[in-house]
């Protein structure tokens, strides 16, 4: 619970700002006629719908499990973090791709300049702002691993959306400034075209990041190493288990893993003593890692799974 509260927080905080940040730019862009200060304004505005998609996510994941979905609705986060995603190259990349093109084939002289630096260094205190609230709460889950790292194995996409979300947009002020000024210091106007094209290939870069990590999310990646062991170690102690061969794993949600445990009981217990066997280690798994929230045991030799193993491995990608 304390995980997700973080999330909505990091995500109303960047909500808050886009919404402000938008505002700004579009009566800036309105004023002086910026291509670099429309695109930022089409950039903060999808980024404010992303954060309401975003929400509406985690709301979704909460969800019990039903008939329908037995499992529970885990992957709508997963779902609506690929949309973001989307979102940021069609709409964020695309309209600041065109309007740099526009401008480029015809460039015209940007009005009222003084408007555009005032109206981007407020953006950059707002956007900065909610930059490091994701920082903070992205840093705080990631511990020692390197931030690349930290994505890659993260099962919550939520925060690091926001995060590089807010991270390209602050590179895209700072192209913006950059156009802008550029512009006007050399007379040559298409330079603040040439500045949204820059914007809209550092919004399409980050959306395609972001797409390749939600579409591995939706495909089902397995459990942390650390939680697989846990769950090993826990079947394992059992009386009644002779070995724990395996376990395979798949997160339906950053906090719902369904887990499949392979394990080769000692001789001659009963289908009775069985069954005792799978709800003591359903009350211990649900105790000690909350986040499993489905097991199914197989009674299985070593062998048998080892055959198993095998044929997974030999199917993997190279």
């Amino acid at each position: 619970m304390g995980a997700r509260s973080g999330s909505r927080f990091v995500i109303f905080a960047a909500i808050a700002g886009n919404l402000l940040i938008a505002a700004t730019k579009f009566v800036a862009a309105f004023f002086t006629g910026s291509s670099a200060m429309l695109s930022e304004g089409v950039h903060s505005l999808v980024d404010t719908g992303n954060g309401g998609l975003l929400l509406y996510g985690l709301h979704r994941a909460a969800q019990p499990p039903d008939r329908l979905h037995p499992f529970g609705y885990g992957r709508e986060l997963y779902f609506w973090s690929f949309i973001v995603a989307l979102l940021v190259f069609a709409l964020g990349a695309g309209v600041a791709f065109y309007e740099g093109v526009t401008h480029m084939l015809d460039p015209e002289p940007i009005e009222n300049p003084l408007v555009n630096y005032v109206v981007l260094g407020l953006c950059i205190l707002f956007e900065g702002g909610s930059w490091l609230v994701a920082l903070k709460e992205f840093r705080r889950d990631k511990g020692s691993l390197g931030y690349i790292q930290a994505v890659r194995r993260s099962k919550d996409p939520s925060v690091y959306t926001v995060l590089f979300e807010d991270s390209a947009a602050l590179l895209g002020l700072a192209i913006a400034l950059i156009g802008i000024s550029a512009a006007q210091y050399f007379d040559k106007p298409w330079l603040d075209g040439a500045a949204s094209i820059g914007i809209s290939f550092i919004l399409a870069a980050t959306a395609v990041f972001l797409a390749v990590e939600s579409k591995g999310l939706l495909m089902g990646e397995p459990a942390l190493p650390d939680v697989q062991s846990a769950i090993l170690a826990i079947a394992q102690a059992d009386p009644a288990v002779d070995k724990a061969n395996g376990v395979l794993t798949v997160h339906l949600g950053p906090e719902q893993i369904v887990a499949g445990l392979s394990l080769d009981f000692v001789d001659h217990v009963s289908a009775a003593d069985i069954e005792a066997c799978v709800e003591r280690l359903e009350a211990r798994l649900k105790a000690e890692l909350p986040e499993v929230t489905v097991v199914f045991v197989k009674p299985q030799t070593s062998e048998r799974w080892l055959e198993r193993r095998k044929k997974i491995e030999e199917g993997s990608p190279r």
